[in-house]
């Protein structure tokens, strides 16, 4: 296996299930599972996962799951005879007030946790997937080629200088510590903008509210991230929201933040004078 990500003692031949949710992130773990030639199957969610996904695979080898039916999903990954799972893509947080179809292993679950939030959710369906045998596996698993990388891409010249990048930087990885959110857009040593429950897209947009030349946004992880689940990420939707916002400066994270279809992403921010920039978790 190439990937850096996966346990050393990872079984090829074992079915990893990929529990997918929206976007192009699932859809790359797909393709890069595939091809390194391991058995995959999927766990879906109705309205959520990409049609396009959920019809590459072979009716045997997909489930197709309301969001909270946790035990729906506990048995599907039982009857895949799965040895790993692998969570990417996101899950509309509005479900988790609106819209979710909790199961009793749901129920169970939400009324054991004093604080609600992405980290304590998914971490508790994470430990319900271990207690079955399953390995949930690193978010960045078979997706090296997607990472961010150390130094500039994009746009060849990053012209933010480094005391402004270094406090855009210590006010993202406050916001992680905090539990606030993962990502921040500051100029010039001010904070315009820190992310939310309403997302990173929301944010790059009140952000474009003010006086954006030399603005910097800036995406990071937790101090403790659980790779297994809610690895930020970012793509050619979050780039064309900072081209919108009139925002031509972006750091992320290297190694740490996922670039959706890097290779696109980096020719998208070229064409567009966005230039990227990936720093040290250092």
């Amino acid at each position: 296996m190439s990937s850096r990500f996966i346990p050393q003692d990872f079984q090829a031949d074992k079915p990893v299930t990929l529990i997918a949710g929206q976007g192009i992130y699932p859809q790359l773990v797909a393709h890069a599972v595939r091809a390194a030639g391991v058995p995959l199957r999927l766990v879906g969610f109705e309205e959520e996962t990409p049609s396009v996904l959920v019809e590459s695979f072979a009716a045997e080898h997909r489930v197709i799951i309301k969001v909270g039916q946790i035990g729906k999903m506990l048995t599907a990954l039982k009857s895949f005879q799965s040895g790993y799972a692998l969570m990417a893509g996101q899950i509309s947080p509005k479900r988790l007030f609106r819209g979710l179809h909790p199961d009793f292993k749901a129920t169970r679950i939400l009324f054991s946790l004093k604080r609600r939030n992405a980290e304590t959710i998914f971490g508790a369906i994470a430990e319900e997937i271990e207690n079955i045998g399953v390995t949930l596996l690193d978010a960045r698993s078979f997706l090296d080629n997607h990472l961010a990388p150390i130094g500039t891409f994009g746009a060849p010249k990053f012209t933010i200088e480094k005391e402004y990048l270094d406090h855009g930087i210590e006010i993202a990885r406050e916001c992680a510590r905090l539990d606030i959110g993962q990502g921040c857009v500051v100029r010039k040593g001010t904070v315009l903008a820190v992310e939310a429950y309403e997302g990173t897209d929301e944010m790059i947009r009140r952000a474009g509210t003010f006086k954006t030349d030399n603005a910097l946004f800036v995406k990071t992880v937790k101090a403790k991230q659980d790779y297994r689940f809610d690895v930020p990420c970012f793509g050619l939707k979050t780039l064309e929201t900072m081209r919108e916002s009139g925002i031509q400066s972006g750091a992320l994270e290297a190694d740490r933040v996922i670039v959706l279809d890097r290779s696109s992403v980096d020719k998208q921010a070229r064409d567009w004078g966005i230039s990227l920039f990936g720093f040290s978790s250092e």
